[in-house]
């Protein structure tokens, strides 16, 4: 008798023979009377005969085969599990790719045989409508299911406007990763027994507890999201264009233009009065620092940058050529440490604000790299000690001026 499989399509899916151990292949025979577990025997060894302990050649036996019809002829059991599972990983609608997975049929048989008999066909149908009202019980309490926002984007995988929907996929109206992602894992390792006492079951029921909770906050989230609209980019980029637009032309209002040919004259001479405003705001930044050459050299840089045209690039400009105010020296009073050291090595931590543990410890770093290289360079003091490169450079220059490391 034929009895269809519960295997894959993969042959290594399945157990192999107890004869020959070999992967079995369709069809194969089952051992009706053999058990719990199956005996099952490819064609070859049931003709011989096969026996093995309890499993004698005259059990009854059932061929196992998935090479019959079961909806509609033309259609083997095989090739109706290949279809399910060629839409589940292809997606409904992609029929192309469902027929070359599948290989067996075409599109459009494909997309006629999925469609008469598991959408349009009144069994599937009265199961799905029972679904829905099951679904429609769960989220009584007000927590509505998401669905998706009028015409979506549907932007490629990560892209930035797929990282700015924060992962949302359209076609399954969900997200790829949902507010507390990781609800889940409290409840993994949690298993109801019946030996378990009052106060442990009383302690999981609260765990479930809990995680219904959450659930429940993350529906809410789900709900404003779909009932303003948030998801929907295109929307609030259009708006944001028209308000651009909008205070634009008000510009153009308070100004006296009523045309698009003054308008244009209007952005020329905007442009030219704000490139004017810069040169003159950078002139009175530099002027009063005009005795230190690195600032005026900076200045003449980005003039000459703005003259020709290019967008000056921002120079990081040091303390002494801004005028700003260096910090206070670091108080050293109560820091661990302090006693530890002479009143030199005070004064270097308190004007580079290092704490005196700390410059112990970068102080004995570099002696034992001095010692046992023999020497020391300023590039492997910086790349032992991992601060600010300046405060590395004056600790260096301390230690080789007090005579406790000598350069290499």
């Amino acid at each position: 008798m034929e009895r269809l499989t519960s295997f894959g399509n993969d042959p290594f899916d399945k157990p192999p023979c107890r004869g020959c151990s070999s992967y079995l292949s369709e069809p194969y025979i089952k051992c009706a009377e053999c058990g719990p577990s199956p005996f099952l025997l490819c064609l070859q060894c049931f003709t011989r005969g096969f026996e093995y302990k309890k499993h004698q050649s005259d059990h009854k036996y059932e061929i196992m085969t998935s090479d019959f019809p079961v909806l509609e002829p033309g259609w083997t059991a095989q090739e109706e599990m290949d279809l399910l599972e060629a839409v589940m990983d292809c997606g409904f609608g992609n029929w192309q790719d469902v027929a070359y997975q599948m290989r067996t049929k075409s599109k459009e048989e494909c997309e006629s045989h999925y469609m008469k008999n598991f959408i349009n066909n009144p069994l599937f149908s009265s199961t799905l409508l029972g679904l829905r009202k099951t679904n429609n019980c769960h989220y009584a309490d007000g927590a509505v299911p998401f669905k998706p926002t009028d015409d979506p984007p549907r932007p490629t995988f990560d892209s930035v406007l797929s990282r700015d929907m924060a992962g949302y996929m359209p076609a399954r109206a969900d997200f790829m990763e949902e507010f507390d992602n990781y609800a889940e894992w409290d409840l993994k390792d949690i298993d109801f027994v019946d030996d378990d006492s009052d106060i442990l079951h009383a302690l999981k029921l609260a765990v479930v507890d809990i995680y219904h909770s959450r659930l429940k906050e993350r529906q809410r989230r789900k709900k404003i999201i779909r009932d303003h609209g948030l998801i929907n980019l295109r929307k609030f980029q259009m708006e944001f264009e028209l308000r651009k637009e909008i205070r634009r032309l008000q510009e153009y209002r308070r100004a006296g233009i009523k045309s698009f040919c003054s308008a244009k004259v209007y952005e020329r001479v905007k442009r030219m009065r704000e490139d004017e405003r810069r040169k003159r705001t950078m002139l009175c930044d530099v002027l009063q620092y005009i005795q230190d050459g690195r600032a005026c050299q900076q200045w003449l840089s980005k003039q000459a940058a703005i003259d020709a045209g290019v967008t000056p690039a921002v120079t990081a400009i040091t303390v002494s050529a801004t005028g700003r105010r260096s910090a206070p020296p670091l108080n050293l009073t109560g820091l661990p440490g302090t006693e530890k050291l002479n009143e030199k090595e005070k004064e270097l931590c308190q004007v580079v604000r290092l704490v005196p543990g700390a410059y112990l410890e970068y102080k004995q770093a570099l002696l034992n790299e001095c010692r046992r290289q023999g020497g020391l360079r300023l590039a492997q003091a910086r790349a032992l000690i991992k601060i600010d490169v300046n405060k590395t450079r004056k600790i260096y220059d301390f230690l080789i001026k007090e005579g406790y490391i000598t350069k290499a």
